[in-house]
């Protein structure tokens, strides 16, 4: 049996230090976008379905395709097309080619 506990859009986060809005929030595979600023130790949400608009590095080889798988490279803080062997975290898919000199890209959160 199972009983619906919320619609997924959002999820419960607790963060253990200040998140700022925007903020990716990585917790395994799953990645959240923080909506509003969530306070240390207090209870907030994360978006976690939606289109939603990330930073991307500029120049030759950083174009991101629609369709295309993109990654949240949290050492760079950057949405790209490279999984990076397995060490960026899927993003979603690309909603709209972003091409070399783009700054951002719109992605489709695939959690």
């Amino acid at each position: 049996m199972a009983k619906l506990i919320q619609t997924g859009h959002q999820i419960d986060y607790t963060p253990g230090a200040d998140v700022a809005a925007g903020a990716v929030v990585v917790q395994g595979g799953l990645v959240g976008v923080a909506h509003t600023v969530i306070p240390a130790n207090t209870l907030g949400s994360l978006g976690v379905s939606g289109v939603y608009q990330f930073d991307k590095a500029a120049g030759g080889g950083t174009a991101i395709a629609v369709g295309v798988n993109a990654y949240w490279d949290a050492a760079e803080s950057e949405a790209t097309a490279d999984d990076d062997e397995g060490g960026n975290v899927l993003l979603g898919k690309a909603v709209a080619t972003a091409g070399d000199a783009a700054t951002t890209v719109n992605v489709l959160l695939g959690n």
